[in-house]
């Protein structure tokens, strides 16, 4: 089997989008990015996924994330799922009320919301609530103030990510409403990998995008909601990533490339590159990182790379 490996350049995503958003109107096919900071979102890589991607009907993203893909791509119809209920919430307000959510969601991002008490006191009042709508724009606070942009929950399923300290957090309504539009043809799930591959029929893609594989022993997986994802799981992923092709489905599973990861994905092509790390807060480990696109062609025989 063999690979190719190419440097993919970093685009820092800054709290300002200003410049993007005035640019994009005069680039053909232009890009847009995700609404949501997200931790590893796939924005930078775009390019490679694209090319990976076969034509279709429908998209399936079991890890929809941030839906840089999704927001990107021309598909007639999509099914989007995540295990992450807030996400999903988030998604099915933005698709059923459009403008209307985006103005209530608008309604938090003001001079005084952006301290660190009353952002600690939307945090509680997010974790508190039973109003789901009220808690979907919440997240859409808490996502562009908190520190990073990170999703993450304790074990008690509370978000516990700290406060920012961003001068003037960037209210995304053009991306927003670029979504709401596309939103048409997608179906939102909130179910795990394996309910929402299980209705993937030829004529599909599917996309892949778990927490990756750690990339040494000591490391650990990054928790986006409070179900973890390991070695079972990653294993799991890819026996059915076979499964789908030996039935005329396509599977492209994005990670880190890794022994692990190239051993669990030997009956797939693999497409290598190497990306600037940015999550991390330690300047000095923000390196470039070897990551790959697993390819689990529909008819089920791995071939070698383009």
């Amino acid at each position: 089997m063999c690979a190719y490996r190419m440097c993919v350049s970093d685009v820092r995503i800054g709290e300002e989008h200003a410049r993007h958003d005035r640019q994009m109107s005069s680039r053909p096919s232009p890009t847009v990015r995700p609404f949501l900071k997200w931790a590893g979102n796939k924005y930078r890589i775009l390019a490679q996924i694209k090319a990976a991607l076969p034509p279709g009907r429908r998209l399936i993203e079991p890890f929809v994330g941030s839906g840089a893909v999704f927001a990107n791509t021309d598909y007639a119809r999509y099914l989007l799922a995540d295990v992450n209920p807030d996400l999903i919430a988030v998604y099915r307000h933005l698709q059923e009320e459009g403008p209307r959510f985006i103005e209530h969601c608008r309604s938090y991002f003001t001079a005084r919301n952006n301290t660190g008490a009353a952002y600690y006191d939307l945090r509680a009042r997010f974790n508190q609530t039973a109003d789901v709508r009220e808690k979907a724009a919440l997240f859409v606070y808490l996502n562009r103030h908190c520190y990073n942009g990170l999703c993450r929950y304790n074990a008690g399923g509370g978000f516990n990510v700290p406060f920012g300290r961003y001068r003037k957090p960037y209210f995304p309504a053009a991306e927003m409403a670029h979504f709401h539009e596309r939103a048409r043809r997608a179906e939102f799930v909130c179910a795990a990998f394996g309910e929402t591959m299980a209705g993937a029929q030829p004529g599909d893609a599917v996309y892949c995008d778990p927490p990756y594989a750690p990339l040494s022993a000591t490391a650990n997986f990054t928790s986006y909601s409070v179900q973890p994802f390991g070695v079972d799981e990653q294993r799991a992923l890819a026996r059915l990533a076979e499964k789908l092709a030996g039935g005329g489905v396509t599977v492209i599973i994005s990670n880190h490339d890794t022994e692990f990861t190239r051993r669990e994905y030997a009956q797939a092509r693999i497409v290598a590159f190497d990306v600037l790390r940015t999550i991390s807060c330690d300047g000095s480990r923000r390196g470039a990182v070897g990551e790959l696109l697993a390819i689990f062609d529909g008819d089920g025989a791995p071939r070698p790379a383009r």
